[in-house]
């Protein structure tokens, strides 16, 4: 039996799904089997999966579901004491199990471990660092306030654990993740591993790519968490909304101009102006302005050109610094 099930959910993933297996075959700790899910692709997924020869690798189709849906399929067929997932065009480095499964070894009374992520663009080159943000044991409050694990390819779970609570919530557009998160903190301890070993792929095709629509299901995530939550911690639920709001703030408004989603930006741009009226005084909201001010009228070219010109006022990557990473104490 192995000791560790990755589970792999892959749908029209034929340009990037291959380096992901690769990344997953060449982890230090070799004791895994490989599930892949491949969710009702089009394109050929599934060819490029057939062709990798490991005795470790499985592989089953279903009709598209979902991505929550393709990572219950993978967990009903797990046999390892621990589950990892890893989305189709994400990467690990080498160390990412070896080093995770040694946390939980250590710290019994942890149900989840977790990493650092790293950005990548769609080339596979580095684009930004994520938040290196390390907090262990109860972290519940924490994760509340924001998703501090940042994507569902990061962690390394008790299988018990994740029996115990339930499968991901499949009516979920985007936010599965935090959501399937909260549910393992309320419940059971998490330790970090406080190196960089996700490799998060920030694409065009992705499911996150569409900000309204995911920055949307989030933020409905985090308001029913709060219908849960208990009284105690009800005054953290601003903040959390206000740090969503600006993560997708930026999401909007990263890269080209004809890749930028102002009507998105805008949005969000005001939510997290409701919920943390002290952005009003800092320099980069009224770069952010500007930014979703020039995208919104000018064309695309234009734009990008005018922007160009301007690189110090169009780079609004401090707007991640304003997220509230600060510990939390409960009142």
């Amino acid at each position: 039996m192995p000791l560790i099930s990755v589970i792999i959910p892959a749908y029209n993933s034929e340009k990037t799904i291959l380096e992901t297996i690769e990344s997953v075959l060449q982890q230090t700790f070799a004791d895994f089997e490989l599930i892949i899910i491949n969710d009702g692709s089009q394109d050929a997924t599934l060819e490029v999966v057939s062709g990798v020869k490991d005795s470790r690798l499985q592989v089953f189709s279903f009709p598209n579901a979902g991505l929550a849906a393709s990572r219950n399929r993978g967990v009903a067929r797990a046999r390892g004491e621990y589950i990892s997932f890893i989305d189709a065009d994400d990467l690990w480095t080498p160390d990412k199990l070896e080093l995770q499964l040694h946390a939980l070894q250590a710290n019994p009374e942890a149900a989840v471990a977790y990493s650092w992520t790293d950005c990548i663009d769609e080339t596979g080159q580095f684009l930004r660092s994520g938040s290196h943000i390390s907090v262990s044991g109860d972290v519940y409050a924490q994760l509340l306030v924001v998703n501090f694990l940042e994507n569902g390819s990061n962690v390394l779970i008790r299988q018990q654990a994740l029996r115990d609570i339930g499968d991901s919530d499949e009516s979920i557009a985007a936010g599965q993740d935090r959501e399937l998160f909260l549910r393992l903190a309320a419940k059971y301890y998490f330790v970090a591993v406080p190196h960089p070993q996700i490799l998060y792929r920030v694409s065009a095709q992705a499911i996150s790519a569409n900000v309204a629509q995911a920055g949307t299901s989030r933020l409905q995530v985090i308001k029913r968490a709060f219908t849960q939550a208990p009284a105690s911690l009800q005054y953290l639920k601003k903040i959390s909304i206000a740090n969503s709001c600006k993560y997708h703030t930026f999401r909007a408004l990263e890269g080209p101009a004809a890749q930028c989603q102002a009507r998105a930006a805008a949005k969000f741009f005001w939510c997290f102006l409701k919920n943390d009226p002290t952005m009003f005084r800092r320099r980069v909201t009224w770069k952010v302005l500007l930014k979703i001010l020039i995208l919104s009228l000018l064309p695309p070219r234009q734009a990008e050109a005018l922007l160009n010109k301007q690189p110090r006022l169009a780079d609004i990557s401090t707007l991640l610094i304003h997220i509230n990473y600060t510990s939390i104490s409960v009142k």
